[in-house]
């Protein structure tokens, strides 16, 4: 149930990617109040690629918003009209070299649902045949092929921070039985 009101809302920020509103409301106690929405324009997509000997494929790249070095599952977004599943393809190829033989979406989240709209799609790449990698030219990258298990332990360390990789090993994990 909505019990929010939106009285007004101003774009104060767009790029190709995110539109910054600022919004006017009546909270749910009735009271005036302010919101800021980050609404993205494209989709979050996760791949999780496994290999037949339970490893997987993780990517290292400096985050410029974070201002650290982070290791992720292969990651990118796709246009809100394409299909998550090409999105995912594509990404899995240009930054690993990758190409899968099988498919599975095995999760959809909201990546931070008190500011933003975006919306995260994983997927399980299975039957991995190997080919180069493609990065973008902002993609200053590095790949690591872990185990499962490992992968799963660098979550439980704080190790790995992201969200889309976080929910998308720890699924695998519990999909795979470890």
């Amino acid at each position: 149930m909505n019990n929010w009101k939106t009285i007004r809302i101003d774009q104060v920020y767009d790029n190709p990617w995110i539109q910054v509103e600022h919004r006017e409301v009546t909270t749910p106690a009735n009271k005036p109040g302010i919101y800021g929405v980050v609404k993205f324009k494209n989709k979050a997509i996760g791949i999780l690629p496994l290999d037949d000997e339970g490893y997987i494929y993780l990517v290292g790249q400096f985050r410029y918003p974070l201002g650290e070095y982070s290791w992720e599952i292969p990651e990118g977004g796709g246009p809100l009209d394409e299909d998550p599943l090409e999105t995912a393809k594509r990404e899995l190829r240009e930054e690993t070299g990758l190409v899968a033989e099988r498919w599975e979406r095995i999760g959809r989240i909201h990546t931070s649902n008190s500011v933003t709209d975006e919306e995260g799609f994983i997927y399980l790449a299975t039957g991995l045949q190997p080919g180069e990698a493609e990065p973008e030219e902002t993609e200053e990258l590095q790949l690591k092929r872990v185990p499962l298990t490992e992968a799963a332990e660098m979550v439980m360390r704080g190790e790995i921070t992201d969200s889309i990789s976080m929910c998308g090993i720890l699924m695998a994990a519990r999909i795979v039985g470890i």
